[in-house]
């Protein structure tokens, strides 16, 4: 794995940075009239409804955000209806927006361009309430569509190279993008957004899963077309990229079943699918081919690495403990969240506002390329608006749980043309990057490590927007001027590159009504 070839994913990277000069020279144009469905629709095969009654659960959202996958007691066997919550809070529709060329049906979790190109599929033993198989879940009609009659466990915890997550799971929750849903916008970059769409639904269904309990844990070590035919994928216009374990049971799967190829009818997504080599390339130089790459995979999972000495006086984070804490229910705050279009500049955040809202998203991940408490991330701020903190650069210290001073002044200017020239990153009060150091991470990963990273951004930016629903602000999810944003907090930042960027602030009501 150390050895890999790595020249792939740098080079996807490099050729998909924005930047003032490639933005300038992009004459791509939307054709409204091809924009792909919104939803994978399967033809003639079994529907299985899912009950769209929940009663409410209590359990607070800032608890239930930052999901640790800690063991429980006993075995935790889901039924379809505790399913069917994750699945709602996790990838179902929680919004309708009317206008007047149609409707768009806004998702429980952030996606670019509101395209939604991720699927989620369920691989389950017999359950309370549904039969073992391998089922689609379709958020057009809140129901589970079998693939697949039997259960097919064995065969993922095979490809896993025999992960001890998947061998005491009940239900294997896998992840699949369909490029063309989210190309049709943003072209080759679109690769990206496989892991930052997918990480911030990762976000809700950590979440969600913690609280029913469910231990859940993300698995990115797995043959990748073992994966990808037991969800009879199409791996020229689509990919798998995560698996997730949900519940405990004694019992270990079925030997592995045969997986005989399936030629599924599917809707057409649009009159026209424009292909972006790019992004083959990229998943297909990223792909484990064996069960032994998985548990390699898995022995090099990144330890905790110690921080960097620090130059001048740290400021601790200051979050809000229990008693103190502002927070609605998990169901309510993914059911109302959304993503902020206008930021009020004359509102500042707490202090402790900011300082939980970090606390939270970054107590941990737990993933198979993670030893507990380690990071492939470090988090760079540009501070607007928080009381008690003066406006400037700061670099996260997540060991610490400190904010380390970089550089004081004014920066919403610049803040906005890191941006992409937007005027949400200026006016809101402060701006979350997520940076990695790219090489040194797909040397000890390889090519694969480069998923690893943009998904964990992914996952950290969802946090990040739940948190501050729970609290009463908003947030949203930007892109950026790649290399400008390394270069405005270099030197602490050289060699790193930026994978996701978060706005907070309190909401413009005016300009949004």
């Amino acid at each position: 794995m150390r050895n890999q070839e790595i020249r792939a994913a740098l080079e996807y990277h490099e050729a998909t940075k924005h930047s003032e000069r490639s933005l300038r020279g992009n004459r791509h144009v939307l054709d409204f009239s091809n924009q792909p469905l919104p939803f994978k629709i399967y033809r003639g095969l079994e529907v299985i409804p899912l009950a769209w009654d929940l009663p409410e659960r209590e359990t607070p959202a800032l608890d239930a955000i930052a999901a640790t996958g800690s063991p429980h007691s006993g075995e935790r066997i889901p039924d379809i209806s505790v399913l069917a919550r994750v699945l709602l809070l996790s990838a179902g529709i929680t919004k309708r927006k009317r206008y007047p060329g149609g409707e768009i049906l806004f998702r429980a979790y952030a996606n670019t361009g509101a395209l939604y190109h991720v699927d989620l599929y369920l691989i389950t033993c017999d359950l309370q309430g549904l039969a073992a198989g391998v089922y689609h879940f379709g958020p057009h009609d809140f129901a589970l569509h079998r693939l697949r009659s039997g259960d097919f466990r064995g065969v993922l915890l095979e490809a896993s190279g025999e992960n001890p997550d998947l061998a005491r799971a009940p239900v294997i929750l896998a992840s699949a993008s369909t490029y063309w849903r989210n190309a049709w916008k943003y072209q080759a970059r679109s690769y990206r957004h496989c892991y930052w769409d997918g990480g911030t639904l990762h976000a809700n269904l950590l979440a969600a899963a913690e609280a029913e309990a469910l231990e859940p844990r993300i698995v990115m070590g797995f043959a990748d077309a073992v994966v990808e035919g037991v969800l009879a994928l199409d791996p020229r216009r689509e990919g798998a990229l995560t698996l997730v374990p949900l519940g405990r049971c004694a019992k270990p799967p079925p030997s592995a079943l045969p997986v005989p190829m399936l030629r599924l009818e599917t809707e057409p997504l649009s009159r026209e699918e424009v292909a972006y080599p790019a992004i083959r390339v990229a998943h297909e130089a990223s792909k484990l081919e064996s069960s032994e790459e998985a548990r390699s995979w898995r022995a090099h999972a990144m330890p905790t690495q110690p921080e960097p000495p620090v130059r001048t006086k740290t400021l601790p984070l200051r979050p809000a403990s229990s008693a103190e804490q502002r927070s609605a229910s998990l169901d309510r705050v993914i059911q109302r969240r959304g993503s902020t279009r206008a930021f009020d500049p004359t509102r500042s955040l707490r202090f402790d506002e900011l300082s939980t809202a970090l606390d939270r998203a970054t107590r941990g991940l737990a993933a198979d390329f993670l030893a507990p408490g380690a990071s492939l991330l470090d988090l760079y701020l540009i501070v607007h608006a928080v009381d008690g903190l003066p406006p400037g650069a700061y670099a996260y210290r997540r060991r610490e749980r400190a904010l380390e001073p970089l550089r004081e002044g004014s920066f919403r200017e610049t803040a906005g043309r890191l941006g992409l020239f937007q005027e949400l990153p200026a006016e809101a009060a402060v701006n979350v990057y997520s940076l990695a150091a790219l090489t040194p991470l797909l040397e000890r990963f390889g090519n694969r490590g480069y998923r690893a990273a943009q998904l964990e951004g992914g996952v950290t930016g969802g946090r990040l927007y739940l948190a501050a629903y729970a609290q009463g602000f908003g947030a949203t999810g930007l892109t950026f001027l790649d290399d400008e944003v390394t270069d405005f907090f270099s030197p602490h930042a050289a060699g790193k590159s930026v994978l996701f960027l978060t706005a907070l602030g309190h909401a413009d009501r005016a300009r949004l009504s």
